[in-house]
């Protein structure tokens, strides 16, 4: 079962409450008994391996950089 993080509508209480994925989004609070709504949060994402920098998609496809000299065929 996951775990949820409601707050406080009354008392602004943070606390964690493990509900199934069908239980509806709304608790009582343990401090006031007042009703307390799920708090939503970013979740982290982490990027790990290669193709995740600028720098990781760029292939070698023969362009001249801007600090080499151009060369000249005689």
């Amino acid at each position: 079962m996951p775990t949820y993080q409601y707050r406080c509508l009354s008392c602004e209480l943070l606390f964690d409450l493990k509900q199934s994925f069908h239980d509806k989004p709304v608790a009582d609070c343990p401090k006031c008994q007042c009703v307390a709504r799920r708090v939503f949060s970013p979740v982290p994402i982490l990027f790990k391996g290669p193709g995740f920098y600028v720098t990781d998609s760029r292939g070698d496809r023969g362009e001249r950089s801007d600090t080499e000299a151009p060369t000249t065929k005689a």
